[in-house]
């Protein structure tokens, strides 16, 4: 059997002091990792586990089975690389620090606000405005519902919907992504003024995606979903889904750079909430420190969602902001680049103030003079 190996940052810090220097900026961020597991897995099944810090990461390197040294040291160094900005038009994204994504949707049918924007450009325009204002780094445009249950659209219709807002968005000198999986959409939203591109079936619906990508040079965003036709949640079976999904993006990652698509311009997302359980989805988010061995920027996008309504008495989707505060800033602290969001104002400003506490940790009191 194929053995698999994952490096797994499994004790966070509050700066390098606190451990005498012997952690890592995790993705050059604004969290630091002093502690780590090497989980090796074989046939689905975890067969080892070493525990190691920095100083002692080549000494465990070592004792891993033969063949894994390769993929352990280039883990090693994805945890530890340093992401630069993306460009996005005029706008400059950095990825030192969370940023924040707004989600604009032109549906008639989104789990949260379809139907809200739909053919009412004055009010989504509005509605871009107010995130840009409160500090969206970049709008994140969609016209087809990906919620389950959803019917597909006709790419027709779809462009219909989006091109107007990438319009709007783009006069307001935002930076835009597409939310879509199909390519004629990809290159409509692209011409009007779009700078991204978010797929939630990775590049894998329309086989032309991964080449208009490739040939546009614009950053992509590859979600995890497991469903390979329309359905995106279908056959969500894993044997472990924290270690399954980290497979399937590493994948798709290497699909995208033999497509050509450049491997600063990738963004891996885990895909909360597509084919997966409640307890899946929370394994997901408390793993989240994981998928920075895969050495790109991450995307999570948890805002409102059904895992939220579980776990607070099936409150309705617009009473979902506690929760969704609560998912933001755990990917915060787990390193994650940017978060997707309805709530703009108020994870911008659930942002600053963790930036604010991360800041200030830097100075460790405890080792201040008396």
């Amino acid at each position: 059997m194929t053995e698999r190996l994952y490096l797994m940052p499994v004790g966070l810090a509050a700066n390098p002091q606190s451990e005498e220097g012997d952690c890592i900026r995790l993705a050059g961020g604004l969290v630091y990792a002093h502690r780590f597991a090497a989980i090796v897995r074989s046939g689905g099944r975890v067969v080892e586990r070493l525990r190691f810090t920095p100083e002692t990461a080549a000494e465990t390197f070592a004792q891993l089975p033969a063949g894994l040294g390769d993929d352990a040291e280039n883990q090693w160094s994805a945890l530890r690389t340093a992401h630069p900005p993306m460009q996005l038009g005029n706008r400059t994204v950095r990825l030192d620090q969370p940023q924040v994504a707004g989600i604009l949707n032109v549906t008639p049918d989104s789990f949260s606000d379809g139907g809200q924007f739909l053919d009412r450009p004055e009010e989504g325009a509005a509605h871009a405005a107010r995130m840009i204002e409160a500090g969206a780094a970049l709008v994140d445009i969609g016209g087809e519902s990906t919620r389950p249950g959803a019917p597909a659209v006709w790419e027709g219709d779809e462009i219909k919907r989006v091109v107007p807002a990438v319009e709007y968005c783009a006069q307001m000198g935002a930076g835009i992504a597409v939310d879509t999986r199909r390519g004629a959409v990809m290159e409509a939203a692209l011409d009007a003024g779009a700078h991204m591109v978010n797929d939630v079936s990775a590049l894998r619906h329309d086989p032309r995606s991964a080449e208009i990508v490739a040939g546009r040079g614009c950053p992509a965003v590859l979600m995890h979903a497991p469903g390979k036709g329309d359905d995106l949640h279908a056959d969500g079976d894993y044997d472990c889904v924290v270690f399954d999904v980290f497979d399937w993006l590493a994948e798709r990652r290497d699909a995208a750079i033999a497509a050509g698509i450049a491997r600063d311009r990738i963004v891996l997302d885990p895909g909360i909430g597509f084919g997966k359980s409640l307890g899946e989805n929370l394994a997901l988010m408390n793993a989240l420190p994981l998928f920075h061995a895969l050495g790109q920027p991450l995307m999570v996008g948890a805002s409102r969602k059904r895992m939220i309504g579980a776990l607070s008495n099936e409150a309705a989707t617009h009473e979902r902001l506690g929760g969704s505060l609560a998912l933001a800033l755990k990917a915060m602290d787990a390193g994650v680049q940017l978060v997707r969001v309805h709530d703009v104002a108020e994870t911008v400003q659930a942002r600053n103030v963790w930036r604010g506490l991360r800041d200030a940790a830097l100075t460790d009191f405890s080792m201040l003079p008396g």
